[in-house]
């Protein structure tokens, strides 16, 4: 199996995501991902959409799964196979801000619980705190938290990375911007 970052959005993937995608004869992947690398695939190409995560272990040796994003950042790069990597919304998120990568930690919190206690450790280390959050997260009451524990940060929240509708809001943690949806948030001295 072959795992392919498509990237965060249309133009952001690598020549080598390209290429292995235009010899596949059998893909996979979420709607988004198909959308971003449909134009990569050859005529004759079965391609579905995933329906069920779950079942992704028992494709057949051939499948190339696309990850929307970079596979190894909150992506499906757990899959046995080969890995190829895509532009994440991380790198997007450090250039668009223009922050060193090595100043920033990344915590995944689409579709898992919040973990104020790891990013608040992070923030007290001086790191950037670089979140992927989803409509459950409460990111007003994350900022309230980490202001009343003395952790005031300036906040950034990005949405729709790589799109013509992309956004960046700017705020603290005493008054930060909404969040709407599938959204990057940095936390932090920046």
């Amino acid at each position: 199996m072959i795992i392919v970052g498509v990237g965060a959005g249309p133009g952001m993937m690598t020549q080598e995501a390209i290429n292995a995608i235009g010899e596949a004869g059998l893909i996979y992947g979420s709607k988004r991902a198909v959308d971003i690398a449909s134009d990569h695939f050859r005529p004759d190409c079965v391609v579905r959409v995933i329906e069920d995560y779950k079942e992704l272990r028992k494709l057949p040796e051939e499948a190339l799964v696309l990850s929307t994003g970079d596979p190894m950042l909150s992506g499906l790069g757990y899959l046995q196979g080969r890995v190829i990597p895509g532009i994440s919304s991380l790198q997007l998120t450090c250039a668009r801000l223009r922050i060193s990568q090595l100043k920033v930690v990344p915590i995944t919190v689409h579709g898992r619980r919040l973990d104020f206690e790891g990013i608040a450790s992070e923030l007290r280390r001086d790191k950037s705190v670089f979140l992927l959050i989803d409509e459950r997260t409460d990111l007003e009451g994350l900022c309230s938290e980490l202001e009343a524990e003395g952790l005031s940060r300036a906040v950034a929240v990005l949405t729709d990375l790589g799109y013509p509708q992309e956004t960046i809001s700017r705020g603290r943690t005493s008054s930060p911007p909404s969040a709407p949806g599938l959204s990057c948030v940095l936390i932090g001295n920046f």
